[in-house]
């Protein structure tokens, strides 16, 4: 049975009870983040029992019941008949993350309210509503909330923490020295950055965004150790994303639009090499860490470079065309830089010179280059076109096959020379030749130089006989070193024998 009546003047008692059950709950709601029974829902049974309408029907509340109406966020869910029931449920929930999280202030995440009503018979669903709290409370814990541009981005366990966590990511990019020497100069009015030859200091500090400090509540499995939180801050988070490739894509301009090097993309596309043929329309992806904020470093560093020497060229018509020599070294001078640069969580963004001072100029090296021309019609006679040596193996047949030059080996030095003067007409590789000179002397004769070590002349440059035209070598199909040496008159093979003239 209510403890109200249906007489006139019981519904005038039963407003005035209504109206002050309204007034508790909206204290209760105002005063209770979490349930804090002890003073404010034993402020409201008193209040309750202080109610008119239970005077006027009851000479003793001996017979009168309490039970609880219970809401989560503002919404009825049930009724309980005890408080302990909820307590227990509490206490249960917090003491199973307890274990995991002991240094947190653990608590209830939801705005629970018990609005207790005394009765003469209490009609509660006890079980049942506990059963609904224990779906929908959950656990939350005293954080501090660091927010970038209003926007929270973690949660840690205290706001020293926090200060911390942005002292810490500063030092992934400057040293302990540059940061506590940049802060001691912010403190002096009348600092300014002035860096020794060598020395490099820190002119700014600055971040991409603003950054708060907010006490707030997050699940406990949120809230982040020092170390995880600057991991958070460098490496931000994953944006996943794929890119279909397109006509004239290569690995490294679908990295270079993705803000990723080359490595990184293939490490994102295990099944991709550096050798793969993209196929056009093919997925790729291209998904990375994109930082939650940035730390700029405006520095200044002064250094000592090397001021690199030019080289000047002087002709001289008495050296034969295609000679060179050198006629004085060049020498690197000193400068004195100054310059501001801007680094980007690490990466330089901008480099710019203040100040320079030349120490010492630099010593140009000076070439000088032949301009004597040869004639390029031969005389007829073939000189040797080596420097001293013997012929190791004549024309004709050796070893199952016909050999069609001579070879000559173990010269003074290993200078090729022309045999006589003419047009340089190939000179590169050539199988098995290896390194070949060809030289047409234009009066129907041709010299073939092969094996060569090394090349001095370019194709079409004039020489004359006996001018040095490479280095004799083993390149090719060769046993030793040595120059094969072949000749050739209308096109048709020749023995060399019978041109040379020694």
């Amino acid at each position: 049975m209510n403890l109200f009546k249906s007489t006139s003047a019981d519904e005038s008692n039963r407003f005035r009870h209504n109206k002050l059950v309204e007034k508790c709950k909206s204290f209760v709601h105002n005063s209770i983040h979490n349930v804090k029974l002890a003073t404010s829902v034993a402020t409201c049974s008193a209040l309750f029992l202080a109610t008119p309408a239970v005077l006027a029907n009851e000479n003793s509340d001996s017979s009168l019941q309490t039970m609880y109406h219970v809401y989560v966020d503002g919404e009825r869910i049930g009724s309980i008949n005890d408080t302990e029931d909820y307590q227990r449920l509490v206490d249960e929930k917090i003491n199973e993350y307890t274990k995991k999280y002991e240094s947190l202030n653990l608590m209830i995440g939801q705005d629970v309210q018990l609005i207790p009503e005394r009765v003469f018979q209490a009609r509660t669903k006890t079980e049942e509503t506990i059963e609904k709290l224990d779906e929908l409370l959950t656990i939350k814990a005293e954080a501090v909330a660091m927010r970038f541009d209003d926007e929270t981005v973690l949660f840690v366990e205290e706001q020293e923490t926090a200060e911390q966590v942005l002292r810490d990511f500063k030092l992934q990019y400057v040293s302990e020295d540059e940061l506590a020497s940049y802060e001691e100069g912010k403190e002096d009015k009348e600092y300014s950055v002035n860096p020794s030859v060598g020395e490099t200091e820190i002119q700014e500090i600055s971040l991409s965004s603003e950054v708060e400090y907010e006490y707030s509540l997050a699940h406990p499995s949120d809230i982040l150790s020092k170390s995880e939180a600057i991991k958070m801050l460098k490496l931000g988070t994953l944006t996943e994303e794929t890119y279909s490739v397109d006509a004239g894509d290569v690995l490294g301009s679908i990295a270079s639009k993705h803000n990723l090097t080359t490595n990184e993309l293939l490490e994102l596309n295990p099944d991709i090499t550096e050798d793969t043929l993209l196929q056009i329309g093919q997925k790729v992806n291209v998904t990375a860490y994109k930082p939650t904020i940035t730390i700029l470093v405006e520095k200044v560093t002064k250094v000592e470079e090397e001021i690199t020497f030019q080289t000047e060229t002087k002709e001289d018509s008495s050296m034969w065309k295609g000679d060179t020599k050198i006629e004085q070294e060049g020498k690197p001078g000193k400068r004195i830089v100054s310059y501001e640069i801007v680094e980007q969580n690490g990466q330089t963004i901008k480099r710019k010179i203040l100040e320079e001072e030349v120490v010492e100029e630099a010593v140009n090296r000076i070439v000088v280059k032949g301009t004597k021309q040869s004639t390029s019609r031969g005389t007829g006679n073939l000189g040797w076109p080596a420097v001293g040596g013997y012929i190791s193996s004549y024309q004709g047949n050796r070893w199952g096959r016909f050999h069609k030059g001579i070879d000559i080996a173990r010269p003074s030095n290993y200078n090729i020379l022309a045999a006589d003067n003419g047009t340089i007409v190939s000179a590169g590789w050539q199988g098995g030749y290896g390194n070949t000179i060809r030289i047409n002397h234009n009066n129907g004769v041709e010299t073939l130089y092969a094996h060569l070590a090394s090349i001095d002349v370019r194709v079409g440059q004039t020489v004359a006989k006996g001018q040095k035209i490479g280095v004799m070598g083993t390149t090719g199909n060769s046993t030793g070193i040595h120059l094969h040496f072949e000749v050739y008159h209308n096109g048709k093979l020749q023995n060399p024998m019978d041109y040379l003239n020694r």
